[in-house]
């Protein structure tokens, strides 16, 4: 649904067309004003009503020769103004055609998602966002209320609503009352706040990330609803100090982020109950030895955290499996456990 894919061939014989209009309007005011002996602005306007056939009076009663010309201008006039109205008009009308056929198509592709995400915001971090998940195709709808954004979020081809975070018919048209989480990026602690109370009400059940702009408006947060919070200020300053204090660490994060050239992620994955892995030891699970993953802890349903799990650990449904590993052997785990 981009602006460039916008009939192509239709706005390609445009200029064409416009160009023999301006040469038929040149044409005539010219002719008249050599065979007529007209001055410039009685040429024109005659002209203009000719090849307009609005059937207006001649403005100076034409010789022979002018008649003759005047046949000769309307056959070939006629038809390139009519053109070039016809050309216009479907620009207009199957312009517009597309546009609402395109809103709703997309319209459909949102109303179909499950277990999605909806990211408010798309600035900056709003836009960093969207690239990781769709790097990990993981379904998103983007929620932007300034309409300046939307050629990049078409260029991008993401699925968007266009329209307000604390607005309940944006976010329900956002498919909120499906969706796995909620991630805010707006540019106001107030804005994030009214958007999480609204979203609550609509998914009691909704995951919600919030970006706090100020270290005060933390707790405000998680009062309306936030289940994390993240806060720019104080992650920059402890990455830079982890940077100095502990480099190996910070490098190893590196590694296992998204976009990690060796393919190693860190990733948490839930055991669903009946699963192959449900009531197994790490041992007997063979996560280390078939897949090559190192688990690196447990979190526990009750939000117990066991780093650093012995063999004879017992996983149990709705144990959160914190592993790291090459990509693959991940997705493979995450079979394993569902």
């Amino acid at each position: 649904m981009t602006r460039q894919k916008i009939l192509p061939g239709t706005m390609r014989r445009l200029p064409y067309v416009i160009v023999a209009g301006v040469f038929v309007v040149v044409f005539g005011t010219a002719g008249y004003m050599i065979i007529e002996n007209a001055g410039f602005l009685d040429s024109l306007y005659m002209t203009v009503i000719t090849i307009t056939t609005v059937g207006y009076r001649e403005v100076f009663d034409l010789s022979p020769a002018g008649k003759i010309f005047t046949l000769i201008l309307i056959m070939s006039g006629v038809g390139v103004i009519l053109t070039s109205f016809g050309l216009l008009t479907q620009v207009v009308v199957e312009g517009q055609f597309r546009q609402i056929y395109g809103r709703r198509k997309m319209e459909r592709k949102i109303t179909a998602l499950r277990n999605h995400y909806i990211v408010c915001g798309f600035g900056r971090v709003g836009s960093l966002v969207c690239r990781e998940l769709t790097a990990r195709n993981v379904p998103l709808v983007v929620i932007e209320k300034r309409p300046e954004r939307v050629a990049e979020l078409e260029r991008e081809q993401y699925l968007y609503v266009v329209g307000d975070s604390g607005d309940e018919n944006v976010l329900l048209s956002a498919s909120i009352e499906h969706a796995k989480g909620l991630i805010l990026c707006l540019s106001t602690d107030a804005d994030a706040v009214f958007a999480i109370l609204v979203a609550k009400d609509l998914n009691p059940d909704l995951f919600i990330l919030a970006r706090a702009q100020e270290e005060h408006a933390e707790r405000k947060l998680v009062q309306a609803g936030a289940n994390r919070i993240i806060s720019p200020y104080s992650t920059v300053g402890t990455r830079m100090a982890n940077a100095i204090l502990r480099p190996a660490v910070v490098d190893l994060l590196e590694i296992t982020s998204i976009n990690s050239e060796l393919g190693l992620v860190m990733e948490g994955v839930i055991v669903n109950k009946g699963s192959r892995l449900e009531g197994k030891t790490l041992l007997e699970s063979e996560i280390k030895s078939k897949l090559g993953l190192i688990i690196i802890g447990i979190r526990k349903e009750d939000g117990m955290m066991v780093f650093n799990p012995e063999s004879d650990e017992t996983i149990m449904a709705g144990d959160t499996l914190i592993t790291m590993g090459h990509d693959e052997s991940v997705r493979r785990l995450g079979e394993w456990a569902s």
